[in-house]
């Protein structure tokens, strides 16, 4: 798959299974993540990787932070089942620090950026990829359970594993009619 043949026909994989990324493609799929803009060289980002009793770690941080904001009992079931989804879940933190010439923004826009091409890597290797976010990524249990610092941001949950089903390609649509000319 090329470049643009990539750009053109990526898309989420909400439905995913066994099997993960393999070492090799893990790694293709961090260093991917890393080649992203990066003004400053910050690396302003950390990637907290689940698979196997890690998801089950991850699950039950979810349902304490459920119980913790008040949830109902359908909603703590729901979040326990959540890191299941995927054979893997990449948790992506914006790790930003005062800059005089990078504002936090742009440090988060770039653990962003790291989040797509982490989704776009795994496509590009056969494998499915979708990058959710909810509740869970602004929440201070969370954060604290995950051992990051208040600043610190979780930009996305990148769910990855094997496509359960072949979806067909979205149709293209026409960038245009979003832009315009001063």
């Amino acid at each position: 798959m090329d470049a643009i043949e990539l750009l053109l026909t990526r898309q989420s994989t909400p439905r995913l299974t066994a099997p993960a990324p393999n070492e090799r493609e893990l790694k293709i799929i961090l260093d991917a993540a890393i080649r992203v803009p990066d003004h400053g060289a910050l690396a302003p980002w950390e990637f907290i990787i689940a698979t196997g009793d890690g998801l089950e770690r991850l699950a039950e941080i979810y349902v304490n932070a459920a119980k913790a904001n008040g949830a109902d009992d359908d909603f703590i079931n729901k979040a326990k089942g959540m890191p299941m989804r995927a054979p893997m879940v990449i948790t992506v933190v914006a790790k930003t620090a005062q800059h005089p010439k990078v504002p936090v923004l742009e440090q988060q826009i770039a653990a962003g950026c790291a989040t797509m091409a982490m989704q776009q890597a795994a496509f590009a290797l056969g494998l499915g990829a979708v990058w959710r976010t909810g509740d869970f990524a602004f929440n201070a249990n969370v954060n604290a359970a995950l051992g990051l610092a208040a600043e610190d941001q979780i930009v996305g949950f990148l769910y990855v594993g094997t496509p359960a089903v072949n979806a067909p390609i979205k149709p293209q649509k026409d960038g245009s009619q979003y832009a315009r000319y001063l």
